[in-house]
Parts: C-alpha cells; structure tokens; sequence
C-alpha cells in the first residue's frame, strides 16, 4: 500500500504544477488583508513549501497563545482538535458513565477524543497498530483498555471481550472490517461519529459493511462530520483546552519529520501506521 500511494503522490506531482497543500504553522511577511499584520504567527492551509502566498484568507487563524509549542496548532490546537472536540461533543452528545471506543485510537484525532471522554468520566477503550501503540494508549493517554487490532483473528469477539454491555459512542477513524464489528456490538441508541476510513482509502475496491441493519434493530444515530461546520466553536474549544495543556491534564503526543524533503516520506508512512501521534514535518523554526 505505501508503495501506491507514494506513486501516487508522484502521479500528482506530475499532473499539478502547484504544490500540495496541507494544515501549517506559519509567519506573515507581508499582508494585504487588515486582519493580519506582518510578523503575526497564524495556522491553516498552507502550501508544502518555505514561502507561500495565500488567498483567500479565510483560511487563516490568527495565533494569540504562543506559550504551547507552535506545532501544536497543527494538532491539539487547530484542525486535529477541533475535529476530536466536535465529532465526541457536538455529534455523539456524551454523558458521564457512557463507554466509548475509539479506532486508530494514537493518531492526531484519537489521542485527543479517548483523553476528552476520561475528562467526561466515561469508560474508553482504543484500537492501534502496533503494541508500542498500544502501551501509549494506556500509559500516556489515560484510555482504561486498548489492543492491536493486527492480533485479533475476530474483532467482533474482541470488542465484546472489552464492552460486555455493549458501546455507548463509536469515534470511527478506519472503516471496513472494524466498523462491521462495532455495530453488532453498540448498545441501544448508541451514537457513531464518522470522522474517517482510513482502511478504505487506498483500495481499488473498497469493502462492503454488512450489518447497517444494527443502524435500524438497535436505534442507532450515525453521523458523518467535516470539522469545518464546526469552527465557528474554536474559540470556545480553545477556552476549554489551553488550560487543560497547561495543567498537564491533556497530553499530546507528536511524530516529527525534520525538513521539508522528508514530507513525501512521512506523508506515506500514515498509511502504514508507521508514525507515532501526530504526524508533524518541521520547515524551519522561530
């Protein structure tokens, strides 16, 4: 797979002389929008480059808090966050005691979503990759249980082994074989937010889910999301989060690549799991 989508990538490369565009951290050196001033630090979409020229700015967060690593308003403090704070809060509407699971449960999203219920006082388990992963989830990030999917001939036995009850709020990330084993094991009127399908993604033919039935037997609300109808949130996200990082309540764990010519490689390596947390590639420093 990585080998696909690294020749895709290039195949991109080839047809769009423009280069690719990503979530960054970056300085204004010149502006012509009033709402931005040379020598501001902002976050948004940015092109994979040293020197970008963007427009329209609407795109662009203006950064006030600069006592957190200025890397994190790629993650904790930009889009990564806000998807975790609106898909767990806005969309599966927790309550305290509620159990919840999260898929590919490490990565820039999951971390934060599992640290956002313990905060609630629900019951969460995560899924990974790899037992390094695994042992994270559970040491660093406070989840009750996790396990590696990779180790697990039948998820469906697994998760029942982890939610004997049943789950309460899915935070979907992968799709596939993992979804079709959630949904014969949610509770009645359980929720599912879909952030994600990462296991479908670079398929030629992507895979059938076979028990949507659950959806209509258990009364079952699920929901696809785009963080973008949601930002008009981030400041109130911002007011609940930054104190929780400056207490060392919410932890937030970073991947990085070190300049802009190990983009391409660390871009392939989330399709492999090979990153750790937030995959982050580093262009040059304040």
């Amino acid at each position: 797979m990585a080998e696909q989508v690294r020749q895709r990538i290039e195949q991109i490369g080839r047809l769009n002389s423009q280069p690719i565009t990503g979530y960054g951290v970056a300085k204004v050196l010149e502006s012509g929008d009033p709402k931005f001033q040379k020598g501001d630090l902002v976050w948004g979409m940015t092109g994979w480059e040293e020197y970008s020229i963007i427009t329209p700015t609407q795109t662009l967060f203006k950064i006030h808090d600069k006592d957190v690593p200025l890397s994190y308003y790629t993650g904790i403090l930009g889009m990564p966050g806000m998807t975790a704070y609106a898909g767990f809060h806005e969309v599966c509407s927790p309550k305290k005691g509620e159990t919840v699971f999260v898929s590919a449960a490490s990565g820039a999203v999951g971390q934060l979503v599992g640290q956002f219920a313990k905060m609630l006082g629900c019951y969460v388990v995560g899924s990974a990759g790899s037992k390094e992963k695994v042992d994270l989830l559970k040491s660093k990030f406070g989840f009750d249980e996790a396990f590696n999917y990779k180790e697990e001939q039948d998820l469906s036995a697994a998760l029942k082994r982890y939610f004997p009850d049943g789950i309460d709020i899915y935070f979907e990330n992968v799709g596939g074989k993992m979804l079709d084993a959630v949904l014969v094991n949610m509770k009645l009127y359980g929720r599912i937010a879909v952030c994600g399908m990462i296991s479908q993604y670079n398929l030629e033919q992507t895979e059938g889910v076979h028990n949507l039935f659950c959806l209509i037997t258990k009364r079952i609300r699920m929901e696809g999301f785009l963080v973008f109808d949601y930002y008009h949130l981030y400041p109130k996200y911002l007011e609940m989060v930054i104190p929780q990082i400056k207490a060392g309540k919410v932890v937030y764990v970073e991947d990085v690549a070190h300049g802009l010519e190990s983009a391409p490689t660390a871009l392939v390596g989330l399709f492999s799991g090979r990153n750790i947390g937030k995959q982050v590639v580093m262009v040059s420093r304040e």
